[in-house]
C-alpha cells in the first residue's frame, strides 16, 4: 500500500520548488497546472510539452553538455545512501498541504541530469498518492533515468479508471515524442496495478514495468475484513490508524538502518541504530495528517476497484515485468502474488526479498538502480544491448560486495597480485598490466570461478579499470529455477560487467576498447573433474587471436592458483553421472540450456552446468600472476595465415601454463601462505597492510 510520500502545491511554470526546514535540502520541477486541461472525474490531462519548458529550468542551467554513459566513470558516486526515512517523514510534514488540483507529474530536481537518451521512468506511488516514495533513490536513477513522479493531492477523489487514463495520456504522448526508446513503469503497491493497467491497454508500446508489492492481491489482504470496522471508527480515535499500520507496513528496523552508515563497528552501529529508531518514532504520528480519514476510506475503496480492474485483464499485458516481492509484507501476500502474476504474465521477471516489509523501497540495502542493471533490466532501445547499455559499477556498489558482503573471504586468502612488465621484470600489483585499451586478458578458470570476485576487486581498487568477463549464457538464461529467486551474486556478476560470451559480444568491446576478460577452458574449466586442478582446456583453434589483432589489442596471459587451498573437489561430474537420480538432475537441468562450442568434438563439446561438491579447507592464499603483455600491433598477417595465428595462440597458451607453474612453485617460500601466521601479522596492522609474500 505503501503510505508513506509527500505532498506539494504547484505552481504556474517549471521551476524548482525548495521545501524549508526539511533536514536536507529537497526540490523537484513541477508541471505546471496551467498544462493541466479538463482534469475532470475521468482524469484525462493535456501536457505541455517538457522539452519545450525545461529549457529555462534548474536542471538545464547545470550543463548544456550532455552525458555519455561512459562519462560516468567506473566507480562514480550514485549519492544512493545519502537520503534516508527521517528526509522523507520531513519533507512530507511541510507539503502535505492539499491545493485541490488534479493529479499532474513532478521532476525531483535532486536527480540532476541523466545521461544521453536516457529512458523515461514514471513512478506510481501506491495509496498515499504523494509521489515521494522514491526519495531514497532520485540521486542514483536520475543519473541513468529521466525521472518523473506522479501526485495525487490528497482530495483528489479521480477513481482508478480516470488514473489510468491520466497515465495512458503521458505514456502515449512520450511514446509518439521518443518512439524507439522504452518507457519505464515503475509502480509501488497500488501504482502496480496502475501500472499493469495502462499495460494491458496499450500493448502495442514498448513499457517496462517494475512492480515493488503490487496490490494485485488486495482481495486476499490482512486489511480487508478491518474495513467495516475503519469505517464506523470515530474520528477521533483516526490518529491512531496510520501510527498503528505503520507498524505492520514496513520493518522499522529497515527503515531506521537508512541513516545508520554501513562501515561501523557493532558496538557503534547498535548505538546508531538506537538513535535512529528513537528519532524515527515520532515522525509516525505525522501519517494521519499525511492520510485524513476521509483520503484514507477512499484509498481503500480504490485498492479493492484496482485490484479488480487489472486481475481480469493480465491477459492483455506484454510488456516486460519486473516483479519485486517482500518476503515479510504484513499487509499484502507479495509472495504468493508473485508466483501467481509470474504465471499469468508472459514475459515476468521476480525477485524476492525475504527479510523486508511492504514499504521495499523505504527500507534499507534495497538499491533499485543496481537491481535493475543486476537483472537486465536497463535498456535504452527496442532491446537491451549488453554493450550499449552498460552502466559502470558505482562507488556504493563496490563497497557492499567488496568491502562488506566479500571482506571476510578477502580476509582469509589474502590475495598476492603480480604482474609482469615489457621487460620481463615481475612486480607487485598491476602496474605491468597496460592502462589503455582494447585489452584482452584470457587466463586458467578455477573451480566454480572463485579467482572471479577478487579479481574484479584488484582491477577496480588498483586501477579503476572495470572488466567485462565473459560467461557461459547459462548464467544468464537458465539459472532461475526457483519460484523465488533472491538478488543473489549472479546478479551482481552482472552489476561488475558480465556478459553472454559469443564472438559478436567480444567483437564489439574490443571495438570500444574495452578490457575484457577471456577464459578459453570455459565451463569444461571451470568444473573440472578430480585431479584436473591447473590443467588448462582449451580449444585447438586460435579463436581469440584473430579477434584481438583485428583491433590491435594487447592480449595479457595470466595464472592463478589457490583453489587446492580453499577447497576439496569430492563430487564431481563423473560421480553424478554415476547415480541415476542426480544423472536425471544434471540432464534436467541443462535440457534447455544453450550450447557453446557444439561444433567441436571431445571434451569441449560436454560443457554442461552443474553444481559440484565442495569440502572447505582451512583457508591457504590465492596468487594471481599477470604474465608479459603481447601487443598485436602490426600482426594484421594473422588474419590471414592460420600458422602465424596458431603459433600465437600457442605462445599465450604456453605463457599461461608458465605462470601457474612459477606461482605453484613460489607459493612454497612464502612464509605467509597458512592463515594463522598470516592473520597474526595482518592483525597486527589493523588488517590496513597486507602480509609479504615470496621473493621474486
Amino acid at each position: 500500500m505503501a503510505m508513506c510520500s509527500c505532498f506539494h502545491s504547484f505552481i504556474p511554470s517549471w521551476r524548482p520548488i525548495s521545501i524549508v526546514g526539511v533536514r536536507r535540502n529537497h526540490s523537484i520541477l513541477a508541471i505546471s497546472e496551467s498544462s493541466v486541461k479538463n482534469a475532470s472525474g475521468v482524469g484525462e490531462v493535456e501536457l505541455a510539452s517538457a522539452r519545450a519548458k525545461i529549457g529555462d529550468s534548474h536542471i538545464e542551467k547545470k550543463g548544456s553538455v550532455e552525458i555519455d554513459a561512459g562519462d560516468l566513470g567506473v566507480l562514480y558516486e550514485d549519492g544512493f545512501g545519502t537520503m534516508s526515512v527521517e528526509d522523507y517523514f520531513s519533507a512530507a510534514k511541510q507539503i502535505i498541504k492539499p491545493d485541490g488540483g488534479p493529479p499532474r507529474w513532478f521532476c525531483p530536481v535532486e536527480c540532476g541530469k541523466p545521461i544521453k537518451n536516457a529512458p523515461l521512468l514514471l513512478f506510481l506511488p501506491g495509496a498515499d498518492g504523494t509521489g515521494v516514495g522514491l526519495i531514497l533513490h532520485h540521486k542514483s536513477l536520475g543519473k541513468a533515468f529521466e525521472v518523473r513522479c506522479m501526485h495525487v493531492p490528497i482530495n483528489d477523489r479521480t477513481p482508478f479508471e480516470g488514473l489510468v487514463s491520466f497515465v495512458e495520456h503521458t505514456v502515449r504522448f512520450e511514446q509518439a515524442m521518443s518512439p524507439n526508446k522504452p518507457i519505464y513503469l515503475l509502480g509501488d503497491s497500488l501504482g502496480g496495478c496502475l501500472a499493469l493497467a495502462v499495460a494491458a491497454r496499450n500493448p502495442t508500446i514498448d513499457l517496462v514495468l517494475i512492480l515493488v508489492n503490487p496490490a494485485t492481491s488486495f482481495g486476499k489482504s490482512q486489511v480487508q475484513p478491518l474495513i467495516p470496522v475503519l469505517e464506523g471508527l470515530p474520528s477521533n480515535l483516526h490518529n491512531t490508524v496510520p501510527y498503528l499500520l505503520s507498524f505492520v507496513m514496513g520493518d522499522p528496523v529497515k527503515m531506521a538502518m537508512t541513516s545508520v552508515p554501513d562501515d561501523l563497528a557493532p558496538p557503534e552501529l547498535l548505538n546508531e541504530l538506537s538513535n535512529s529508531l528513537t528519532s524515527l518514532l515520532p515522525y509516525l504520528s505525522d501519517l494521519a495528517d499525511i492520510i485524513p480519514r476521509e483520503t484514507f476510506l477512499w484509498k481503500l475503496k480504490l485498492l479493492k476497484s484496482a485490484a479488480a480492474y487489472v486481475n481480469s485483464r493480465l491477459h492483455a499485458v506484454e510488456a516486460d515485468v519486473l516483479l519485486l516481492a517482500s518476503g515479510k509484507d504484513n499487509l499484502l501476500p507479495s509472495g504468493d502474488e508473485a508466483e501467481r502474476l509470474c504465471s499469468s504474465l508472459k514475459k515476468c521477471r521476480i525477485r524476492y526479498f525475504k527479510d523486508n516489509g511492504h514499504t521495499l523501497l523505504l527500507e534499507d540495502g534495497i538499491n533499485l538502480l543496481t537491481i535493475i542493471k543486476g537483472t537486465y533490466t536497463y535498456r535504452r532501445s527496442k532491446r537491451c544491448d549488453f554493450v550499449d547499455d552498460y552502466l559502470p559499477p558505482t562507488m556504493h556498489e563496490f563497497k557492499k560486495i567488496f568491502e562488506q558482503e566479500d571482506r571476510l573471504f578477502r580476509v582469509a586468502t589474502s590475495p598476492v597480485t603480480l604482474s609482469t612488465l615489457k621487460d620481463g621484470k615481475i612486480v607487485r600489483g598491476l602496474d605491468g598490466v597496460p592502462g589503455e585499451g582494447p585489452v584482452l586478458f584470457v587466463g586458467y578458470h578455477m573451480l566454480m570461478g572463485l579467482e572471479l570476485g577478487q579479481l574484479y576487486e584488484e582491477f577496480l581498487r588498483e586501477r579503476k579499470i572495470a572488466l567485462r568477463g565473459m560467461a557461459h549464457p547459462a548464467l544468464f538464461y537458465n539459472m532461475r529455477q526457483n519460484s523465488r529467486p533472491e538478488f543473489s551474486r549472479f546478479d551482481y556478476m552482472n552489476v561488475f560487467g558480465a556478459l553472454p560470451v559469443s564472438p559478436a559480444n567480444i567483437y564489439r568491446l574490443l571495438s570500444r576498447k574495452a578490457f575484457v576478460l577471456l577464459y578459453p577452458g570455459g565451463a569444461r574449466e571451470a568444473l573440472h573433474r578430480k585431479g584436473e586442478e591447473y590443467k588448462l582446456f582449451w580449444p585447438d583453434q586460435p579463436e581469440f587471436v584473430r579477434m584481438a589483432a583485428r583491433f590491435e589489442a594487447t592480449i595479457v596471459p595470466f595464472g592463478v592458483v589457490g583453489e587446492d587451498d580453499v577447497a576439496e573437489l569430492f563430487i564431481d561430474y563423473d560421480d553424478l553421472m554415476s547415480n541415476p537420480f542426480t544423472k536425471k538432475w544434471v540432464e534436467d537441468f541443462n535440457k534447455d540450456a544453450i550450447r557453446l562450442r557444439s561444433d567441436v568434438g571431445g571434451e569441449l563439446a560436454q560443457q554442461e552446468i552443474y553444481i559440484p561438491g565442495l569440502l572447505p579447507k582451512v583457508p591457504g592464499r590465492f596468487y594471481y600472476l599477470f604474465g608479459r603483455p603481447t601487443e598485436t600491433r602490426g600482426m594484421k598477417d594473422v588474419l590471414s595465415n592460420r600458422d602465424k595465428a596458431n603459433a600465437l595462440y600457442l605462445q599465450i597458451k604456453s605463457e599461461v601454463e608458465r605462470t601457474m607453474s612459477y606461482l605453484r612453485r613460489k607459493r612454497e617460500e612464502d612464509p605467509y601462505r597458512s592463515i594463522i601466521p598470516r592473520i597474526m601479522y595482518e592483525g597486527s596492522w589493523g588488517f590496513k597492510k597486507q602480509a609479504p609474500t615470496f621473493d621474486f
